[in-house]
């Protein structure tokens, strides 16, 4: 299920009730953004989860960690504490903590970070590469999905 807020369209035009005018539908922002991981979380049982999704962080999610005993101690902590906090799945993991975090491949924490930054920084899980045989310029969704989707 997505979450998303109903925002107010800015500026709307008044319409008569007798127009035959269509009036705009609220429009809906998205929260929450599906990832795979990739290499992917492996559980105490040796499963392993790769799919999940990251929801956008609150102000609040931002400042608790400074709270945190085990990020007072050591700020490198924080990531932990702050990816745990806006992940809400991962795979078949049915509580997210710092724990999970922490016990995943490095590389899949550097993936979640950098996920984290577009989607609270700049908005979107799209990157701008190149083809390194043709030069040809193009967009891709980082968040992953099925092999061919962007």
């Amino acid at each position: 299920m997505r979450r998303t807020h109903g925002t107010a369209v800015a500026d709307a035009a008044v319409v008569p009730a007798s127009s035959s005018a269509a009036v705009a539908e609220p429009e809906r922002m998205r929260t929450e953004f599906d990832f795979e991981l990739p290499r992917g979380y492996v559980d105490g049982d040796g499963r392993v989860h790769k799919s999940g999704t990251m929801r956008l962080a609150t102000a609040r999610d931002e400042l608790l960690p400074l709270y945190d005993a085990r990020v007072q101690e050591n700020p490198a902590f924080t990531t932990v504490v702050l990816l745990a906090r806006v992940i809400t799945r991962l795979g078949d993991v049915a509580r997210i903590d710092g724990s999970v975090v922490e016990n995943m491949f490095a590389s899949d924490v550097a993936f979640l970070q950098d996920l984290y930054r577009r989607i609270n920084s700049e908005g979107h899980t799209r990157a701008s590469v190149t083809c390194p045989s043709c030069s040809q310029a193009f967009a891709v969704d980082i968040a992953g999905g099925r092999l061919g989707e962007s």
